[in-house]
């Protein structure tokens, strides 16, 4: 079920009049069953899947508290992981895996591969679960005794599909229904929720339908459009997953629970380590605590710090999807970052210039896109073409490009709707939309930094009720007037 469908409408207006109707003791059981609707609604088979990983983590949770040592509940531990990373490898990456060996080795018929659908926010739950079971094994946690309330933990319906990756000492303790009913935190959730709903049917759906086409036919376009319409993925890609999470803080708010932020504005930092603090902060803090740190850390030698940031960095890739895409993906990161450790003594001297961030900044936001074209390419050739023709694109060409914007500028309305095309090349867009995407692509991300520098004003102004209302209307317009609703799934949708 998709939070920009009908269907969660439908779903939204029975579940949230009856939490509150319900009483405190009895609300955790409310939400359970709806989490359980909501995942068998996409396909009732996989929840089996989530029913063994929350048997197997409450199972050897409940026995780690049992022994004294943790050499006694490292059994526990491996069968765990051994349970939730078999079943992530086998629906995730058995494919990918057996795909590159045919592709290595010539066998003469080659590994067959299996014929299995991605289970919907398995990446999600699978590293919440694992989370879990180590927490308790570091003595962190103590074992949740009701299974019910863990059932609800692992499926709990605003962050199952996409996060944010929660840890149990937070959420748990927030899921037994205490929380009481507030019509200012009830509000404040609707806006959030309206926020990022506007995100993701008016700015990245519509961002959608000018990538889509450009980069599954690369070859019919040269640099300039193929670097606009790189730069269009990197604001589509942050409104939709972004544009999730503030669905899901939004309406677990509304709930009574709060989630962890994810996103802190993060085309604004001024390095990729600053960007990792600030893109997809639940599984960057993840792969800190459960990867990073038992590697070793920082508190090895230089060489084999700099061997766990890239381990990291390789594994975060390879978990955004099983593609020699995503690899290359993280390897770039990881590589800027080890590279930017090495130039820190320099950076740091030249941070004192007045504007050398917003010349870091900038240098940042090129090094991200050159990430996301192998992100958003099919394979990682279609990737490095569509870096060389980025790269070798010509005076005439950018002046093209500059063409495009300029007419976008003037807002001549009557030209809004003629066809686009560029030296006998046609565009798969006109003028209007791309002037419209780029002037509410625009906005949102200045709004985006304006409220991250000004969150108290702003929240304080939105608990009067006339600013309120209006920003509710605004957004609510905008959805209707300028959403697409054609059941788009999030890009994170089966990660």
């Amino acid at each position: 079920m998709l939070f920009n469908s009908v269907e969660f409408l439908l779903f939204s207006l029975v579940v949230f009049p009856t939490y509150f109707i319900l009483p405190v003791r009895l609300r955790w059981i409310l939400l359970l069953a709806a989490s359980v609707f909501f995942y068998g609604f996409w396909k009732v088979e996989y929840l089996g899947l989530i029913f063994v990983s929350a048997v197997t983590d409450f199972f050897c949770a409940s026995r780690m508290a049992t022994v004294a040592t943790k050499q006694q509940r490292k059994p526990y531990l491996w069968l765990s992981l051994t349970v939730n990373l078999g079943i992530l490898l086998v629906f995730k990456y058995f494919n990918f895996f057996v795909e590159s060996i045919n592709q290595l080795v010539p066998f003469e018929d080659g590994f067959n591969s299996l014929h299995l659908i991605l289970p919907m926010g398995i990446s999600f739950y699978t590293f919440q679960t694992i989370a879990y079971t180590v927490d308790v094994y570091r003595d962190r946690i103590t074992p949740e005794r009701n299974f019910g309330i863990f059932s609800l933990y692992v499926t709990f319906f605003p962050q199952l599909v996409a996060g944010p990756i929660e840890r149990a000492s937070q959420l748990i303790p927030q899921l037994r229904g205490g929380e009481l009913f507030n019509p200012v935190r009830v509000a404040l959730g609707f806006r959030l929720m309206l926020w990022g709903l506007f995100k993701k049917v008016v700015v990245a759906d519509r961002l959608a339908t000018f990538v889509d086409p450009v980069y599954l036919a690369s070859e019919n376009y040269n640099g300039s459009i193929l670097l606009l319409a790189t730069v269009f993925f990197a604001i589509q890609i942050y409104c939709d997953f972004s544009g999730y999470s503030d669905m899901a803080i939004g309406l677990a708010r509304m709930l009574g629970v709060d989630l962890m932020r994810n996103f802190r504005t993060p085309y604004f930092s001024a390095s990729i380590g600053e960007f990792w603090s600030r893109w997809h902060i639940s599984l960057s803090t993840w792969f800190r605590d459960y990867l990073y740190i038992p590697l070793g850390g920082n508190r090895a030698g230089k060489l084999r710090w700099n061997a766990n940031i890239f381990i990291v960095f390789l594994v975060s890739g390879l978990w955004h999807g099983a593609n020699w895409t995503f690899v290359v993906w993280g390897a770039l990161h990881g590589t800027y970052l080890l590279v930017e450790n090495v130039l820190k003594p320099l950076l740091d001297r030249l941070n004192a210039a007045p504007l050398f961030r917003p010349v870091r900044v900038v240098f940042c936001f090129v090094l991200v896109l050159i990430g996301w074209v192998f992100f958003r390419a099919s394979d990682v050739h279609h990737g490095v073409f569509i870096l060389n023709e980025i790269s070798s694109v010509s005076m005439l060409e950018l002046k093209d490009l500059g063409w495009i914007l300029q007419q976008c500028l003037h807002l001549d309305i009557s030209s809004f709707h003629e066809p686009l095309s560029i030296r006998g090349v046609k565009l798969p867009f006109n003028l209007g939309q791309i002037g419209t995407a780029l002037i509410i692509s625009g906005a949102v991300i200045v709004l985006e930094e304006v409220y991250e520098h000004d969150v108290l004003s702003i929240r304080t102004r939105l608990l009067k009720v006339i600013p309120f209302m209006i920003t509710v209307a605004v957004l609510l317009l905008g959805i209707v007037l300028l959403g697409f609703f054609e059941s788009n799934e999030f890009i994170y949708f089966q990660f």
